[in-house]
């Protein structure tokens, strides 16, 4: 008997720059990790379109990660050190 075993599907795990103000025009987005499967990727900022455009040429899916609340409240504050 042959098992089939579904293939997994890759995602490709995003989230928003922290360190892009707004009106600027610079890619807003990094990508932070993907799963199943490997992409040797070389920028570190992209745009959606550019995101989106890899995730469909790779068949992948895009995940879009929400900020951390704590990160949220930091951004506007001045860093201690």
């Amino acid at each position: 008997m042959t098992r089939v075993v579904p293939e997994a599907t890759m995602k490709i795990y995003v989230r928003e720059r922290q360190k892009v103000g707004e009106g600027v025009r610079q890619p807003m987005f990094r990508i932070l990790a993907v799963t199943g499967g490997q992409i040797q990727i070389e920028g570190t900022h992209f745009r959606r379109f550019e995101i989106e455009r890899i995730a469909k040429d790779i068949d992948a899916e895009v995940v879009y990660l929400e900020p951390a609340k704590e990160m949220e409240k930091k951004r506007g504050e001045k860093r201690k050190r």
